[in-house]
């Protein structure tokens, strides 16, 4: 821990404990516990499976305040207020300095409970993730809520300077303190992850729904084998609400000798399975996986949503427009064409950049400055003229 740094108690609220998000707290968690503070977390309990279990469990000697999993909801409903009620007594058993909440029902539980009395007055902090303010049914009330939330809010952390802008659009402006700090990756996942002599062309990796844009990538395979001039395979790795409806549009299409589902796998292990990664979602924040996959010198392919332009930086004109199966096509094809020394030196300076701008250590730097600041504005000069 930094000298001038006091260890806090921080307890981080999410919903379910898989993807990015979760990706996201357990990496921050992580570090904030190997720098001297004190870390809990409040998740989901009846999503994550095994691999939720057993990321928590290696974790677990690093939680000091423990990991609590209630039963949470994606969509509203009145089984929300028993989980408010539920982190409201947590809050109270553990005292925490920090209640950090992380997506859109992570950051209403945490918020709707300064509403409550709660011993020791903690700081309340939400990090969207991109939820609220992604364009689906229910939109509205979704926005509401966040207004709402807002006036309970003691520090905003962004995790890119996309959803930044979005909550600014669409909220306004909160008394809260702001920031962003932007997810980032370990110096040790900068290693190659080649696919084997028998893997598929493309691969994709995510969850299994209508704002990860797998239809248009299905579709894509398709118009590139209508065309005659290749025909690639593809490897969808993950899982989600839209599986048997993309397994039924494969089908349709005649695609079912060229598409695999392989479901959940570590990103890793995912990428062994294809050449070049495809990411063609409608609505992101700032993925990990896209990250993830310049990390492992893949060749990537995206849709220019959310803060994907942040992660491609001097190479952001190489996205494509989400929703165009036909332009995703082309660049597919135009990928498979590549001179591999083009190709190389594209993903090496993806790599730089990803490597230079997105790193766990300054992400936890940001966080925990941020955490500081926000203290010190709540308790006023005192504690400020009390530090070294």
């Amino acid at each position: 821990m930094n000298p001038r740094e006091r260890s806090l108690r921080i307890l981080h609220v999410l919903r379910a404990p898989v993807g990015g998000l979760f990706r996201h707290v357990l990496d921050l968690a992580s570090e904030q516990a190997r720098r001297g503070h004190e870390v809990g977390l409040i998740m989901d309990s009846t999503t994550g499976g095994e691999q939720a279990r057993s990321q928590l469990a290696r974790l677990a000697p690093a939680l000091r305040l423990g990991a609590t999993r209630i039963p949470m909801r994606r969509e509203p409903h009145p089984g929300d207020v028993a989980a408010i009620l539920r982190v409201w007594r947590e809050i109270g058993r553990l005292r925490p300095d920090v209640v950090h909440g992380h997506g859109s029902k992570g950051g209403l539980y945490t918020r709707a409970t300064r509403f409550l009395p709660c011993p020791g007055r903690p700081l309340r902090v939400y990090t969207p993730h991109g939820g609220s303010f992604h364009p689906r049914r229910g939109h509205d009330l979704y926005l509401a809520v966040e207004r709402l939330a807002a006036r309970r809010t003691d520090l905003l952390l962004f995790e890119s300077d996309y959803i930044a802008g979005r909550y600014a659009a669409s909220v306004g402006p909160t008394r809260a303190l702001q920031c962003v700090a932007k997810n980032g990756l370990r110096p040790e996942e900068f290693a190659p992850a080649p696919a084997g002599l028998d893997g598929a062309e493309f691969v994709y990796v995510g969850e299994l729904s209508s704002f990860k844009g797998v239809d248009v990538l299905i579709q894509a395979l398709a118009a590139i084998h209508a065309g005659g001039q290749a025909t690639p395979r593809l490897v969808v790795v993950g899982s989600g609400c839209e599986s048997q409806k993309l397994a039924a549009l494969v089908e349709q299409l005649g695609l079912n000798a060229h598409v695999g589902f392989y479901g959940v796998l570590p990103a890793r292990d995912a990428f062994t399975l294809g050449r070049i990664v495809v990411a063609p979602s409608r609505a992101e924040s700032l993925p990990y996986i896209v990250m993830e996959a310049i990390a492992a010198d893949k060749t990537v392919i995206a849709t220019d949503v959310g803060g994907v332009g942040e992660i491609f930086g001097p190479l952001r004109d190489k996205l494509v427009p989400r929703d165009q199966p036909e332009t995703l096509a082309r660049a597919m094809l135009a990928a498979l064409g590549q001179d591999e020394a083009k190709a190389a030196a594209e993903r090496a300076v993806l790599s730089r950049h990803v490597a230079s701008h997105f790193s766990v250590k300054v992400m936890a730097d940001c966080i925990l400055a941020a955490y500081e600041l926000a203290l010190a504005r709540r308790d006023g000069p005192s504690l400020a003229e009390a530090k070294p």
